[in-house]
């Protein structure tokens, strides 16, 4: 039982990201690589992420909400900004549309985190004797980060990539990558500051993300649109 536990945590982690790259046009234009190549892009930029937070952060006794703490901690934490900026507009890539670009790249990006942060506590604690809801909940919180990894590299490959967008949309672009970007503080406030339960912050980013990926789909749709 706690093995088909185990598997059914697995399936709705990681098989998500299988089901996407597999149901729309990535696998047809064999933009595997391109999501390998953001995977081990995002295993550095996480890897510089951690020697920072070692350096600058302090470790807590208690698990409080500190607002200086956090806001460093959502400063260290453009450093994806940086590394996601780099797998869009350093790394080179197969002939591919800047459209199946920013998908390859969001989605070697979301498959990385899950593995990273969500691998080893799923191996050790979804096959334990006791049964719980944290290992689903961090399956559809794996689900949430893809969506939002998907959609902060469709507005990136806006902000670097189009350079014939709308001015009109600038703004909007910048604000949409901001709140994507700051998702991790934002929940962190939610679970430390506000003491919302696990649940709820799950519900929450699920919401989220199906608002900005949303967001995100209208105005790459509004920027492939010819300008009058």
């Amino acid at each position: 039982m706690t093995v088909f536990h185990f598997f059914n945590c697995a399936i709705l982690t990681f098989g998500p990201h299988a089901v996407y790259y597999s149901a729309t046009p990535l696998s047809e234009y064999d933009t595997l690589g391109t999501s390998v190549k953001a995977a081990f892009v995002y295993l550095g930029t996480a890897l510089v992420k951690l020697v920072c937070l070692a350096t600058f952060l302090n470790v807590s006794e208690n698990d409080s909400f500190d607002l200086y703490q956090e806001l460093l901690k959502a400063l260290i934490g453009f450093i994806d900004v940086a590394g996601l900026y780099f797998a869009l507009t350093q790394l080179t890539y197969r002939n591919i549309s800047q459209n199946h670009k920013f998908q390859a790249v969001g989605l070697g990006w979301a498959f990385a985190d899950s593995v990273l942060h969500r691998l080893a506590p799923l191996w050790v604690g979804a096959r334990g004797l006791e049964f719980t809801w944290d290992y689903i909940l961090q399956g559809l919180e794996s689900n949430a980060n893809l969506v939002l990894s998907i959609s902060l590299a469709a507005l990136g490959s806006l902000m670097w990539l189009r350079k014939n967008k709308p001015k009109t949309l600038i703004p909007i672009i910048y604000i949409c990558a901001l709140i994507v970007a700051t998702m991790p503080s934002i929940t962190s406030y939610l679970r430390r500051g506000m003491d919302w339960h696990f649940p709820k912050v799950v519900g929450f980013e699920l919401f989220t993300s199906m608002v900005m990926a949303f967001t995100s789909w209208q105005l790459f749709s509004a920027c492939q649109r010819p300008s009058a």
